[in-house]
């Protein structure tokens, strides 16, 4: 498995995963992106290491169309235009709470002080992913000196 960092994209399953989508058909992209993620979250036994590294992928694409997402890699994520995928939360957290979860080959592989930038990462797809609810929205408002703060939709200061 090549391997340069600990982000979504930062391996050779991840770029290759993202190749084969931008090969597929635009008709053809968010089922891809849908299918990968249930092969991971559907896995009963060993996680394997590609499907885990695809699944983390498919999620940081979806985060990416997510609020506060942060964009895919420019140079290893793919390069095609994607469809909506933020239909896919659900299932993208379903994905990322097994690879999270043993027996996973990829969470073996990160075990280790070595890893915690990569569970890290994993994290954070997941607080993007996962839905704020209403009263918990934070908003920028701004004060008479017209500095922003940011605000719960409660009216707390954070």
């Amino acid at each position: 498995m090549g391997t340069w960092d600990t982000g979504p994209f930062d391996n050779d399953t991840a770029a290759d995963w993202c190749g084969d989508l931008d090969d597929a058909s635009p008709e053809e992209r968010q089922g891809l992106a849908r299918d990968t993620l249930t092969r991971a979250a559907d896995t009963v036994d060993l996680l394997d290491a590609r499907v885990g590294d695809e699944a983390v992928a498919a999620a940081a694409l979806v985060a990416a169309q997510c609020p506060g997402g942060e964009p895919a890699h420019p140079v290893y994520g793919p390069d095609e235009p994607l469809p909506d995928l933020t239909g896919l939360r659900a299932l993208a957290l379903q994905a990322l709470d097994r690879v999270m979860t043993e027996p996973s080959e990829l969470l073996e592989l990160w075990d280790g002080p070595d890893g915690t930038p990569w569970r890290a990462a994993v994290s954070r797809l997941r607080g993007t992913l996962t839905p704020q609810p209403p009263g918990e929205q934070l908003t920028l408002t701004r004060t008479p000196t017209d500095s922003a703060t940011a605000r719960s939709s409660s009216g707390r200061s954070t």
